[in-house]
């Protein structure tokens, strides 16, 4: 209304004003509930019950298996593994199922067609009569397929690609995705119907849709992993039933995808190797202690001197090569220095600071470090070492994978050092230099 002088109507000036809509309290009729209320002591915990999935390293990260009528949202960029991963859950709850006497799996996948899964089943192992398939994309035809089968798992592949006819708009739109989740979810929870959901992301890995869509789901898991590297990592973003600090960690192979209880051999190059620029740390996913090997290399440069860096923070290797070149006084103006992380292992915390450094000066001096050492700690800009949460549980870790040696900071907190392995507390990095290298850093 802003800048109307006249009015259409009457022609007269000055008239035209802003009249806002009515509000007031709605009247809204009351209804009867279905259930009383009942104090919290006395509310059955029978529906909360968690039933294992088959697989491990799901459960680890769902927080012990699944919940009658839970939603899970499994989200993750195309070709990392989601289907295959679902496809294998559906097969070994189908097992379950037909052991149990439950109902049958149901496997809507709308992206694909019913031959292609099968064919995909029967690569992986996953064939079952106790599971049904088909390929649907309408919201009333899977809602007819979960009356006709009573499912005891509803598995939806994936979520924006179902349409719900009474809704307008294409088949991943923001109304469309919001209507159809929510229909899902509320059949869940009526007939207590676990479910899970496949959802895209976007470029920058966040989930397609409306942002409700989260908020509608009771788990929310992301599926992460490097198309080019064999691990695949599962964290709970969200959960409602459980922790959101697990990691379940899998290998995605021809044959299809497997819970790795121990990945530490694919984060480990040949340990019986003494080779200048290595040095092991251990990173905390989550709770989950995982082994990462740092490797470096320092040559001469030809031309600019470059800095390369493929697993780990490029921000905080630029500032561990000032750190040893101002305290240690090792000289990289003129060399390209390139580290990076064995197995596609992702190693961006602070903790790996002090690793990162002892293998760049491992590579500029061209000395191995002493064998069966292990560093973990956070460097400072003045060279001192700080200490990091969970290093009890790393130096666990570093003692069951057969490190005898391990060079942390020096914290306040009562250490116990594990059965077989040497601690040695330093104040900075050049007392830790120091302390692995065989000779003596200035």
């Amino acid at each position: 209304m802003k800048w109307v002088g006249r009015c259409g109507e009457c022609q007269a000036w000055g008239t035209v004003e802003d009249a806002a809509a009515a509000t007031g309290p709605s009247n809204v009729a009351p209804l009867a509930p279905r259930s009383p209320a009942q104090p919290i002591t006395e509310v059955s915990q029978q529906a909360s019950v968690k039933a294992p999935t088959g697989v491990p390293e799901l459960d680890r990260v769902l927080g012990g298996g699944i919940v009658p009528g839970v939603v899970i949202l499994l989200a993750g960029e195309p070709g990392v593994g989601k289907s295959t991963l679902l496809l294998d859950v559906a097969a070994k709850a189908a097992e379950e199922a037909k052991k149990n006497g439950k109902p049958p799996v149901l496997y809507v996948t709308g992206e694909e067609s019913a031959s292609q899964v099968r064919s995909r089943a029967e690569r992986i192992g996953a064939l079952h009569e106790h599971l049904y398939l088909t390929a649907e994309a309408d919201l009333a035809k899977i809602l007819g397929h979960i009356g006709e089968s009573k499912p005891s798992l509803l598995i939806v592949d994936s979520v924006q690609t179902v349409v719900d006819p009474k809704v307008e708009g294409a088949a991943g739109g923001v109304a469309q995705v919001r209507s159809v989740t929510a229909t899902l979810v509320n059949t869940a929870k009526a007939s207590d119907l676990p479910v899970m959901l496949v959802g895209h992301v976007t470029k920058d890995g966040s989930i397609a849709g409306p942002r409700v869509l989260e908020h509608l789901v009771d788990v929310v898991c992301q599926f992460e992993g490097d198309r080019h590297s064999r691990l695949r990592l599962v964290r709970a973003v969200k959960n409602r039933y459980g922790a959101t600090d697990e990691v379940g960690c899998f290998e995605l192979v021809d044959s299809g995808i497997h819970g790795l209880a121990d990945p530490s051999g694919l984060f480990l190059s040949a340990r019986n190797l003494t080779v200048p620029g290595t040095c092991v740390t251990v990173t905390l996913e989550g709770r989950r202690p995982m082994p990462v090997e740092v490797q470096a290399l320092s040559v001469a440069a030809a031309g600019p001197p470059r800095r390369t860096t493929s697993g780990v923070d490029s921000s905080r290797v630029a500032m561990m090569l000032a750190i040893l070149q101002s305290r240690l006084g090792i000289e990289f103006d003129r060399n390209d220095v390139f580290v990076s992380t064995v197995g596609g292992a992702k190693a961006s915390e602070p903790s790996v600071d002090v690793a990162i450094a002892l293998a760049l000066a491992s590579a500029a001096l061209d000395l191995p470090l002493a064998p069966g050492v292990i560093a973990i700690g956070e460097v400072s800009l003045t060279g001192e070492l700080r200490p990091v949460v969970g290093l009890q549980r790393r130096l666990n870790e570093a003692a069951r994978l057969g490190f005898h040696t391990a060079v942390v900071p020096i914290t306040g907190d009562d250490l116990k050092a594990p059965t077989g392995m040497k601690v040695r507390a330093v104040a900075d990095v050049q007392e830790a230099a120091r302390s692995v290298l065989p000779v003596n850093v200035n």
